[in-house]
């Protein structure tokens, strides 16, 4: 089993080419970010972790730019986004930022999605919350259109567009692998439906061995082969035990979460988790 990290990458923490040049010298297999485009200050939707949200959430940098600087510093870190808020990107635009990203990297991105969870955020792109994984299956859709068709159409109730040609294509064939973040039955029928792999949270008595099953079975009712499907867990503790259970249940990735702080407490962090990695 790979373990990487996840952490906010902001304007006040470590960064990020520095972060990913420790990482790769310290044996870690990949790095993800998440994103916010914004945060609007009315904060109707509240945080889901419970009380006030935190600062990193308006702090965050663009996912794509980050990682393109974390990859252009390495070899063989892979770089993913956990998660990219599909519905309120533009589908054209974002099969581009990953095809190029892909490409540049040479094979080393890695595409956690999502639909996620702030209204405010999500109405100000014109998504709304009732229609937005509808509308993220339709953006899913369209862009491996786009990374896989000379000529590539879709026409949708969310997405229109007539025979374009898009470039660059992915290095990855067809595409990145494709990561649904979510712990829901829905979304294990999404994973199932459209993506390569699921992106469970290892928090809330999350059962590796109970989790993967529901996977199976799932892959199995559709027809689909569970060896075609990943499991990477997010957030996941860093715990030795914890994560050789993960390994026996068959989990393919374990994402530890690191701090948006600075360097000197970040690389701590890393040296007390390299053992995991050994």
């Amino acid at each position: 089993m790979d373990i990487g990290v996840f952490i906010f990458d902001t304007d006040y923490s470590i960064p990020v080419d520095e972060l990913a040049r420790e990482l790769e010298a310290r044996g870690f297999e990949s790095l993800f970010v998440p994103e916010h485009t914004h945060i609007p200050t009315s904060r109707k939707s509240p945080f889901p972790g419970g009380g006030e949200l935190p600062k990193m959430y308006s702090h965050t940098l663009d996912p794509f730019v980050s990682l393109a600087y974390a990859a252009a510093v390495t070899t063989k870190l892979k770089v993913g986004t956990g998660i990219c808020l599909v519905p309120q990107r533009d589908p054209i635009v974002t099969a581009k930022l990953v095809a190029s990203l892909d490409l540049m990297s040479k094979g080393r991105f890695v595409f956690g999605m999502g639909g996620g969870w702030n209204v405010e955020e999500m109405e100000d792109h014109g998504a709304t919350y009732k229609t937005r994984f509808a509308m993220m299956k339709e953006h899913v859709q369209a862009m491996k259109a786009l990374w896989s068709e000379e000529e590539a159409e879709f026409h949708g109730e969310h997405v229109n567009f007539e025979k374009t040609w898009s470039y660059p294509k992915p290095h990855q064939t067809p595409h990145p692998p494709l990561l649904m973040g979510g712990e829901t039955d829905y979304t294990l029928r999404r994973v199932v439906d459209y993506c390569d792999g699921w992106f469970p949270r290892g928090r809330g008595g999350f059962d590796p061995a109970e989790s993967v099953t529901r996977l199976k079975n799932m892959a199995d009712e559709a027809g689909r082969d569970m060896s075609t499907l990943q499991v990477s867990v997010f957030a996941a503790p860093p715990d030795a035990q914890v994560l050789e259970n993960y390994a026996q249940a068959g989990i393919n990735r374990a994402i530890l979460g690191l701090p948006s702080e600075d360097r000197d407490t970040v690389l701590g962090l890393l040296d007390k988790y390299a053992p995991l990695v050994a």
